[in-house]
């Protein structure tokens, strides 16, 4: 699945990254803390016991006070990938799936590149693994290689379950990007939430096939629900396809609202996109691409 082919198209997409985003793929900033870093910050009385090697001589020289610089030190960036391993993400042309891991293999690249610390939490209804917070791009294929080993063979969607037992495990906040087709019956706001009370700063990436949108179905059926087995037979009209169609719409309309109206990243993608095209819309919408 991660062909030669494919890691090039991810060493394209960390370029343009660091030359026009520097990193912040997904407008975040790093936090930053006073410390000992390079970039100076402010002054403060020197008090005894500093180290004089912070003493700002040129002041003292000039005008004889005693001022200790303060410099800003940046903190590593921790980005938690939420991959959604449900069954629903098992369909689809191209499959939901293995759309999902190329967005997140690529995601994680450029973070990993950039030197951020970067996390894979595989989930359906529970975590199902985990690929430990990892930085530096010479770690790249063993991230690589856990994402082709995940499997869409869990069972249904729970979000909220799943990041319940996230955030209790000892760990620093950050950037906590959620793939998925967000079809839970829990309601994906729950998990999403649970996030931002705990300080992480979510960002979601829907995903779905153009016939979950649009599909082409009439007459008598029996639809099955993937995940949980139930069986419904139905006529479907062409009334009852229209409500369908408006149904989906407001579905993704109701997550662009409420990723906007707190304030965080939303991209809804269905997966005949290509998933680096994908890549560069996300840039172009956080306003980094000209």
């Amino acid at each position: 699945m991660f062909d030669s082919e494919f890691l090039k198209k991810l060493e394209y997409l960390s370029l343009i990254s660091r030359r026009i985003f520097r990193g912040q793929l997904l407008a975040q900033k790093r936090t930053r803390q006073l410390g000992g870093g390079v970039e100076f910050a402010d002054h403060r009385n020197y008090t005894l016991g500093d180290d004089l090697r912070y003493l700002d001589w040129n002041i003292y020289a000039r005008l004889g006070s005693e001022l200790i610089k303060r410099f800003e030190e940046e903190e590593d960036l921790h980005v938690y990938f939420f991959l959604d391993c449900s069954r629903s993400m098992a369909s689809g042309k191209p499959l939901k799936f293995d759309y999902a891991r190329q967005i997140t293999a690529a995601l994680a690249y450029i973070a990993l590149a950039d030197l951020d610390r970067v996390s894979v939490v595989a989930y359906s209804a529970r975590i199902v693994d985990v690929f430990p917070l990892t930085r530096g791009k010479q770690h790249v294929l063993s991230l690589l290689r856990f994402l082709e080993q995940c499997e869409p063979l869990g069972e249904e969607t729970d979000l909220g379950a799943v990041v319940r037992d996230f955030i209790h495990r000892k760990q620093h906040t950050g950037l906590a990007v959620v793939v998925s087709d967000l079809y839970d019956p829990h309601g994906y706001q729950n998990g999403i939430d649970a996030l931002r009370y705990r300080k992480y700063e979510p960002n979601i990436i829907q995903l779905h096939d153009a016939l979950e949108a649009n599909p082409k179905l009439l007459g008598d059926l029996q639809l099955v629900d993937v995940e949980s087995g139930s069986v419904c037979d139905v006529t479907i009209s062409e009334s009852i396809l229209r409500r369908y169609k408006s149904k989906f719409a407001e579905f993704l309309e109701t997550l662009r609202k409420y990723c906007v109206g707190n304030g965080f990243g939303c991209t809804v993608s269905p997966t005949a996109v290509p998933f680096d095209e994908m890549i560069l819309r996300m840039m172009r919408e956080a306003g980094s691409v000209r």
